[in-house]
């Protein structure tokens, strides 16, 4: 019942989050004061030459989750598909790392789709993957060279399988598979 209802709030709330009419550019400040441009206000703040930034989730309610984020502004629709596959592999290598570092084999990744990000700067989720929450539809990928870009603006998300990774496509909303 409470996942029925939380699925209703979710699908209420896609249409709202739809991030591919992005406003923010950071060569003009007063787009970048909305909530949806501050991953592009912490983006500029860091030193030009870095690639990729961590940032812990500031939402009260995420207390255990981080962010890996690229310095860069691929914005709007097709973030991830925007990055070079170098610059994805050094993402989802980092990315790994940190949640390694953080959970242990116990680790998850999350992107979340077009339709539902409500941030516009891309943005990965790094948090603890909860238990019971592996379903059938997944892909089995030997390391972050070989983690697909969706193709049509849905999330991802991503845990270990032993040596391998397990990577679920076809979904908007993958945060909710990361313990808060």
């Amino acid at each position: 019942m409470r996942l029925t209802v939380l699925l209703l709030v979710l699908s209420a709330c896609s249409a709202y989050a739809d991030m591919s009419a992005c406003a923010c550019d950071p060569a003009r400040p007063e787009t970048m004061t909305v909530r949806p441009c501050s991953l592009c206000r912490e983006a500029e703040k860091q030193p030009p030459d870095i690639d990729f930034f961590f940032l812990k989730d500031n939402n009260p309610r995420k207390p255990n989750r981080w962010l890996l984020l690229p310095r860069a502004h691929h914005d709007g629709v097709g973030g991830l598909a925007q990055m070079s596959r170098a610059q994805r592999t050094k993402m989802w290598r980092l990315a790994i790392e940190r949640a390694r570092q953080l959970w242990g084999d116990g680790w998850g990744l999350a992107y979340n789709g077009d339709k539902v990000r409500t941030q516009c700067h891309f943005h990965v989720h790094i948090g603890k993957l909860l238990a019971g929450v592996e379903t059938d539809r997944f892909i089995v990928v030997s390391g972050p060279e070989h983690i697909p870009v969706p193709k049509d603006g849905t999330g991802l998300w991503i845990h270990p399988a032993g040596d391998k990774l397990h990577v679920h496509l076809g979904e908007q909303t993958t945060e909710t598979v990361l313990f808060r």
